[in-house]
């Protein structure tokens, strides 16, 4: 499995990974983990939006950028968390991430509201082609950010692992040189953050 990549996605050297103008850096220990918060907006709890909004705003905020401009940006945002709060019925933890829930919410939003915009300027009838590109890219720019938020979820080492052997194409040996561990550790942290890569993009496309 590869990972998804693009110019708007690199590895920062904070640790962080880095796409456009934002950093997904490590969370801080303050923070609610995303499990307790995906448990208690499944479970109803009344702060539970503000929680994920608080978690999860700025990840909404800039996929809406990769695609839109900044006041469309903000005003889709907002409606994937009002979507959010209406529909979390339908979010179940078991099937995946709510990371991943919101970026199919938003993915929907970005694109009907793109097609919204063509239809209001009057596209010619090529604007069918279009909108089939359209989708595409924005599916791409919201799996870039899945693997963003996988990383930014996975403890410091993992993430590093990760980095270095996607990002810098170092091998498992010059890894573990560079970062002082077994060989097997590394190969263990590359297992733990593929997983988790894989089960962020599952929970965007099922």
């Amino acid at each position: 499995m590869g990972l998804v990549s693009g110019p708007r996605c690199h590895y920062g050297a904070d640790h962080g990974v880095v796409i456009g103008h934002y950093a997904f850096g490590v969370p801080s220990p303050a923070s609610q983990s995303a499990n307790s918060v995906e448990q208690a907006f499944a479970g109803g709890d009344e702060d539970a939006l503000r929680a994920a909004y608080e978690l999860y705003g700025a990840l909404v905020y800039t996929y809406c950028l990769q695609s839109l401009d900044e006041s469309r940006a903000k005003d889709v945002a907002q409606e994937v968390f009002i979507s959010a709060l209406r529909n979390r019925g339908q979010y179940n933890p078991q099937k995946g991430t709510l990371a991943g829930w919101l970026i199919a919410i938003t993915k929907n939003r970005i694109i009907d509201n793109i097609r919204a915009e063509q239809r209001h300027e009057k596209r010619r009838a090529e604007a069918d082609f279009e909108e089939v590109a359209v989708e595409a890219q924005v599916d791409k720019a919201g799996d870039r950010m899945m693997v963003a938020e996988a990383l930014r979820c996975l403890p410091d080492r993992p993430r590093r692992v990760i980095a270095l052997h996607y990002f810098d194409d170092l091998t498992h040996s010059q890894i573990a040189d560079r970062l002082s561990v077994p060989i097997g550790t590394v190969k263990s942290d590359l297992r733990r953050g593929l997983l988790q890569i894989r089960r962020q993009l599952e929970s965007v496309h099922g």
